[in-house]
């Protein structure tokens, strides 16, 4: 029997892990956030909950050290929470800017507006949850309001700058003598992966969770696994269907690590690719064809999502295929090019023949 049929599936196995490292990093919090977590857990996937443990984490050593006068974490209760005002959550918002946590003294934090509204975002969830248990008589955090996110240019390829990376992942031309020796190696892999990313604007994550029984070249399509656990299919073109076929003919021949048998993408060890490995390959080729842009593999999932907006000026059509789910999400992030669309509707309306 093949290991893929007795296995969990890889995004079972990754929500198995981070369940169990959800519940080490509770310990180190107080006992009442654990019922917050039990809360949440319906509507979150694990991975969500585990940066909001992490951010409550910094907010309650902030408490003990900064507020309760030294006192453990862990010893926190909801009588101490009772007793934070909105001085104390402002205070809280001043700290992230800089801080050297308590018990990491040779090391320093900073956070910009988005790293703050992050953490903030995980507070007023759990005043809020303790709100409306009862549990606290008001709730502070509804009086602080979010920091000013400023929106950044989107950063993608230009069409001419899209073929001269695949050019440049197909002949490894520019690569040193001994990045040369493992791009032999990994060519093809590097290809499907790089064409797979532009051509369908997965995320990483999802790349790497892609197995062998996911692809399906009747439909030329392919099963993904979403955020938050849900499944769709995507369809891929012509350019990714035969970097696909091409580097799957090669797959076919490699032999695999116990339980990575069904991992569609591996690594050099003959396990499955891990996010951090393709954001390096990314970089890596992405480096020798611009030096003014920071490509990462959200990049090219950016340049995707681009690219489709500019072809059908169809917002939902975007924001359905990378798999946001609030169109408003994509919407901000395209914003900019709507001006194109409405100019273009200036002069799509004749008056007078």
């Amino acid at each position: 029997m093949e290991g893929s049929t007795i296995m969990q599936t890889y995004h079972d196995q990754k929500n198995a892990e981070n369940t169990l490292k959800l519940r080490e990093m509770l310990k180190s919090l107080p006992q009442f956030v654990a019922g917050y977590f039990r809360a949440m857990s319906d509507q979150t996937a694990p991975l969500t909950r585990i940066a909001y443990a992490y951010d409550l984490g910094i907010f309650f050593n902030f408490l003990a050290f900064d507020v309760l006068g030294g006192t453990s974490p862990t010893l926190i209760n909801t009588d101490d929470m009772a007793k934070i005002d909105s001085d104390h959550l402002e205070e809280f918002m001043e700290y992230l800017t800089y801080y050297v946590p308590a018990r990491d003294p040779d090391g320093s934090k900073q956070n910009a507006a988005l790293g703050k509204s992050r953490k903030l975002a995980a507070v007023r969830g759990l005043f809020k949850y303790l709100y409306k248990k009862k549990l606290i008589p008001a709730n502070p955090a509804e009086l602080i309001g979010f920091p000013k996110i400023t929106e950044k240019v989107i950063t993608t390829l230009e069409p001419n700058e899209i073929a001269r990376l695949i050019d440049e992942v197909e002949s490894g031309e520019n690569l040193t003598d001994r990045q040369r020796v493992f791009h032999e190696r990994t060519k093809l892999r590097d290809v499907a992966i790089i064409t797979l990313l532009l051509g369908t604007g997965i995320r990483v994550s999802e790349c790497v969770g892609l197995d062998i029984r996911d692809i399906d070249f009747e439909i030329n399509g392919f099963r993904v696994t979403r955020k938050g656990g849900d499944e769709m299919i995507l369809y891929f073109g012509k350019e990714v269907e035969t970097a696909l076929s091409n580097y799957l003919d090669q797959r076919e021949e490699q032999d695999t690590l116990e339980g990575h048998e069904q991992a569609l993408f591996l690594s050099l060890q003959s396990r499955r690719i891990t996010t951090r490995q393709i954001q390096k390959m990314v970089k890596k080729y992405a480096a020798i064809i611009t030096q003014l842009k920071k490509i990462s593999p959200h990049k090219l999932r950016s340049t995707f999502g681009t690219q489709l907006y500019a072809e059908t000026g169809d917002i939902y059509l975007v924001a359905n295929v990378l798999g946001h789910a609030d169109v408003n999400t994509t919407r901000k992030h395209y914003a900019k090019m709507d001006d194109t669309y409405r100019r273009r509707a200036a002069n799509a309306v004749k008056l007078r023949d």
